[in-house]
């Protein structure tokens, strides 16, 4: 049995993040796990206010898939190191490798935009505004990570270059 990967992405809001995961998800094969989904579910089913929650129940899931031998893909932002180490925690709880993926758009006016033309995926999910985005707290990554930068690319052009870094 070949070794499962748990694709590990992060960005900020529209970035193009859930794009390029889902696109992933369906040449790989891979289980494909958003964050806000499992949030707004919980939110939705449970009625409490959602910290945490997600990723901790997205963490049982996909460490479940793993060492099934399924590879995974988590899509969230996972802004910071404490959430990026418990992912990798996770695949290596199981023998799994890991693959950490950062989605930006570097343009400002163009990442504004799509903040603000975007139809929301997520049923019942309120989706952050511009202001809520630039302020939103994001850590830089200390460790290696595979950077796409969305911006002034169509979707095929930015997932190629994904393909091509991961070499899938």
């Amino acid at each position: 049995m070949n070794q499962p990967i748990l694709y590990i992405f992060s960005g900020l809001p529209a970035s193009g993040k859930s794009t390029l995961a889902k696109l992933l998800a369906t040449k790989t094969g891979a289980m494909y796990v958003r964050i806000d989904t499992v949030e707004q579910g919980l939110r939705d089913l449970c009625r409490f206010k959602v910290e945490g929650e997600g990723y901790r129940l997205s963490y049982r899931i996909i460490r479940d898939n793993l060492a099934l031998g399924i590879s995974c893909i988590s899509d969230s932002c996972n802004p910071i190191e404490l959430t990026r180490n418990e992912w990798q925690d996770v695949a290596e709880s199981v023998g799994a490798r890991f693959v950490n993926i950062e989605v930006s758009c570097s343009d400002r006016a163009e990442h504004e935009l799509r903040v603000n033309t975007r139809q929301c995926e997520v049923v019942n999910l309120t989706l952050p505004n511009w202001q809520q985005v630039q302020s939103r707290h994001y850590e830089s990554w200390k460790t290696e990570v595979i950077k796409i930068d969305t911006s002034g690319k169509n979707v095929d052009q930015s997932f190629a270059e994904l393909t091509e870094k991961l070499a899938v």
